[in-house]
């Protein structure tokens, strides 16, 4: 900024310097100005300071603004509309539309269907159709097929093919029929059954084929071996999961753990201490594995350690040791639910009417009420017997023998096996009874004794032959590699 000086003076040198100074300070005061202010206050905070009346000021200002440069709102917005293509054009604009995107094109290039084209009276349809169906049972051969499209005929015919090479109940549940359905000349008509495939079991697949105008089966045999799998390691802190993560399946180590609680305490194996197990197992040459019943349970490396493998005798199957020894039965169990009515000893007969011995004692009980037997045995006499009525005497080795006297209904013959617990018959009052109960007596080597004084255990060893194949079995065992077959469990 500059001054005249119309006299001459020095006023314009000093002049000069104020205009100088006022560039400076204008841009800064405007600048500081420009920086505390707000253009857009918050009209929610502040209500009455001229701030806010500022601001609010400002908005009605820009919604003036706004809708004065409006078009309007009753007048509709011009604009350009191109004309409609005709002839050769609407075809080219055509073939840029989605329509043949819509039917198969993969570009768009191709020209939609115009009046030309004409559509076709009948769907095409796949030469081939391959899919699948499961069984819910093997007696629902046919109706699965003919709901898969099989026509009856073929349905029919397939089911007689696989009915003769084995029973379709004995197809397994689940079992995935593989069907392939040929070419039909004549949609009302069923497709034709080219082939069917399924796993009829474990060991055995089944195909069906077309051969001309005929099926015939093949059942093709599927290689098994059937080497046991043994599982080893130490027990660590849960014998449980460590044998699940050295490879054993869980049910057989549930099955391990019952075994061996039935002769040492489980909790108290030492962590360093080595387990072992062997189960049967099945695997197929396509893969698939089944796991059998446990064969072996021992525990090495302790002072308590055990050897256990199953052994049939007398018709029944029992853990056995190394040394031929089983578990111990017997600790005799109420035979009838009731209270005792007469002891054992000389008494007064009730319906003879004079003093003798009664060899058992008498427990009351509703008529009808189950009587078990108190210890496993044999049975050696079921039925009537004079005084006694029905009677049922049980054999339990060793000279030992239990009666149950005046039953109403015997449930066991001579000979059959029993066990502690089962139901041989029901209370009653037949024989020389005054009324319903049961006589229950014991006796050693023949001799009578006080039932409620015994409280004996039998212990079942193996001798002599027996006892030789057991342990060349247990041998054979042993021989079993560690670790074979050891794989991720597919099925137990």
């Amino acid at each position: 900024m500059f001054f005249r000086d119309d006299h001459g003076s020095g006023l314009a040198g000093g002049g000069g310097g104020l205009a100088r100074a006022i560039p400076a300070v204008v841009p800064t005061r405007i600048g500081k100005r420009l920086a505390t202010l707000d253009l857009v206050p918050d009209l929610g905070a502040d209500i009455g300071s001229p701030t806010w009346f500022r601001g609010a000021a400002t908005c009605a200002a820009l919604c003036a603004a706004t809708w004065m440069l409006s078009p309007g709102f009753d007048r509709p917005i011009a604009g350009i509309l191109p004309a409609p293509l005709t002839g050769e054009a609407e075809q080219a604009q055509q073939a840029q539309a989605i329509a043949p995107l819509a039917k198969g094109s993969r570009t768009g290039v191709h020209v939609a269907a115009t009046s030309l084209v004409k559509p076709l009276t009948d769907t095409p349809e796949r030469p081939v159709i391959e899919h699948e169906a499961r069984l819910a049972s093997g007696t629902m051969l046919r109706g699965v097929l003919q709901r898969s499209g099989v026509g009856e005929a073929d349905a029919g015919i397939v089911a007689s093919l696989v009915s003769g090479a084995m029973p379709l109940g004995q197809i397994q549940r689940n079992t995935v029929l593989e069907m392939t359905l040929g070419r039909r000349t004549d949609t009302s008509q069923p497709r034709p059954l080219e082939k069917l495939a399924f796993r009829a079991a474990f060991d055995r697949r089944i195909e069906v084929v077309r051969t001309g105008a005929a099926l015939a089966i093949k059942s093709i045999p599927i290689a098994i071996d059937h080497t046991p799998l043994r599982v080893q390691g130490l027990i660590g802190s849960s014998l449980y999961r460590s044998a699940r993560a050295a490879g054993a399946p869980a049910k057989a180590v549930e099955t391990f753990l019952r075994t061996l609680a039935s002769r040492v305490s489980v909790s108290k194996l030492g962590s360093s201490c080595k387990f072992d197990l062997i189960l049967g197992q099945a695997r197929a040459a396509t893969g698939e594995v089944q796991y059998g019943q446990l064969m072996y349970a021992g525990v090495t490396g302790c002072a308590n350690g055990v050897q256990l493998a199953p052994w049939e005798s007398d018709g029944k199957t029992e853990w056995f040791d190394a040394s031929g020894t089983g578990s111990k039965t017997g600790m005799m169990t109420m035979p009838v639910n009731g209270r005792f009515s007469s002891a054992f000893g000389m008494r007064m007969h009730p319906i003879l009417g004079f003093t003798r011995m009664h060899k058992g004692i008498d427990i009351a009980a509703p008529y009808g009420s189950p009587v078990f037997a108190a210890v496993d045995g044999v049975v050696r006499v079921a039925g009537g017997a004079s005084g006694y009525g029905n009677l049922v005497r049980i054999d339990h080795g060793g000279g030992f023998a239990t009666g149950y006297a005046h039953l109403s209904k015997v449930m066991v013959h001579p000979g059959q096996s029993v066990r502690k617990g089962q139901q041989i018959g029901r209370s009653g009052n037949s024989g020389l009874s005054t009324g319903p109960h049961l006589h229950f007596e014991t006796t050693r080597n023949g001799v009578a004794v006080n039932p409620r004084a015994v409280s004996f255990t039998s212990v079942r060893r193996l001798a002599g032959g027996a006892l030789g194949a057991f342990r060349a079995r247990l041998h054979g065992l042993m021989a079993v590699p560690v670790g074979h077959g050891a794989q991720k469990e597919e099925a137990e």
